[in-house]
């Protein structure tokens, strides 16, 4: 292979790579690679564009009503983390960092949410500052901006049907939730109940 047809395979399988990279890890890599690239848009234009494009995707890969909505209408009532419906992206972002964090994924809601935890049992994502796994960091259809519903949060990762309807059958057939006599995050009782 000559040296020309290397070195363009090269520049193209980085930028099919940099296709699914967020816009400041594009820019850095192809400022490393080129001259004359533009320089980014303001950090509040260029947040913005980047999550819009991610609520359409994830209303696509989810198909979720609300955030489809969402996508289209961007005024349409999706509940969002203030830091982020204010544009503070700053309060948890730092773009000069690999992760793009202020702090480690594990400990970034820690930093505004200290207190969350404050029993003496502790829900096990909970612990290891897993937040993520239930609520979405920027905006949600959902209140508490969970992830899925709050009926069908818990069994996302508990999935002992059997002992849920053994115990609770006909509190799920009420339509209660599991956060209605457990708390998600922590409790001074056995199975952090309220």
């Amino acid at each position: 292979m000559s040296k020309v047809a290397h070195n363009l395979l090269k520049v193209i399988l980085c930028l099919s790579l940099l296709c699914s990279c967020n816009p400041v890890t594009v820019h850095k890599i192809t400022t490393t690679i080129f001259d004359g690239v533009p320089s980014l848009p303001p950090t509040e234009q260029l947040c913005q564009e980047y999550h819009e494009a991610k609520v359409t995707e994830e209303a696509a890969k989810a198909n979720a009503p609300a955030l489809a909505l969402a996508a289209q209408n961007k005024k349409a009532a999706i509940k969002g983390h203030p830091p982020y419906m204010e544009k503070r992206c700053n309060d948890c972002h730092d773009k000069s960092t690999d992760s793009g964090l202020i702090k480690p994924k594990d400990q970034i809601c820690f930093v505004c949410h200290p207190t969350i935890i404050k029993k003496y049992y502790v829900h096990g994502p909970v612990s290891v500052g897993a937040c993520l796994d239930c609520h979405d960091p920027h905006s949600s259809g959902q209140p508490a901006l969970l992830k899925v519903e709050k009926k069908d949060l818990c069994a996302v990762c508990h999935k002992e049907k059997r002992i849920a309807e053994s115990m609770h059958k006909k509190v799920t057939e009420s339509g209660m939730a599991c956060t209605d006599c457990h708390d998600p995050h922590d409790g001074d009782a056995k199975y952090f109940l309220r």
